[in-house]
């Protein structure tokens, strides 16, 4: 089961949270119109590859990544977005492009949306392509530890 991990990661610091059970969906507009989520709230998670190293970026699932925004605040000389069949195998309990947004427990930097620190709640991908996790932002900002930067449109 691709949740496990993360649950007992959340039940292990005592975090409250929601999961939310949906039909089969993909995309994260397709996840976001599934669970009934706004695509303002819903958090796509997005692995990149900054000089070379893999990185996570959070950014709500109505947003864009702007790679020259993305390397102007991480300093990188080269980011570009990694492709499957290079991030999957860090992924072994995740289904593929179902990731969760706690690079900390895949040995990742997490690089997270500006815009996202002002919701309350954040909701994202539990692993799996038919669950979703929402819990309060603050639980996530501590938890995941994510350097806040601007890099969407």
């Amino acid at each position: 089961m691709p949740v496990r991990k993360l649950k007992e990661f959340l039940d292990r610091e005592k975090i409250k949270y929601v999961s939310i059970v949906h039909s089969t969906a993909y995309t994260a507009q397709e996840v976001a119109a599934s669970a009934h989520i706004t695509g303002k709230e819903l958090a796509k998670t997005v692995i990149v590859r900054l000089d070379g190293e893999m990185a996570m970026t959070v950014l709500p699932a109505n947003r864009k990544i702007v790679l020259q925004d993305l390397r102007e605040v991480t300093g990188s000389d080269q980011v570009k977005f990694a492709t499957e069949d290079e991030f999957k195998q860090r992924f072994p309990d995740c289904e593929t492009g179902a990731m969760p947004p706690f690079g900390n427990l895949y040995g990742m930097e997490v690089y997270v949306a500006e815009s996202l620190t002002r919701n309350e709640e954040i909701a994202f991908n539990a692993g799996s392509h038919t669950e979703v996790i929402k819990l309060a932002y603050v639980d996530f900002e501590r938890l995941a530890r994510p350097k806040v930067v601007s890099f969407t449109t």
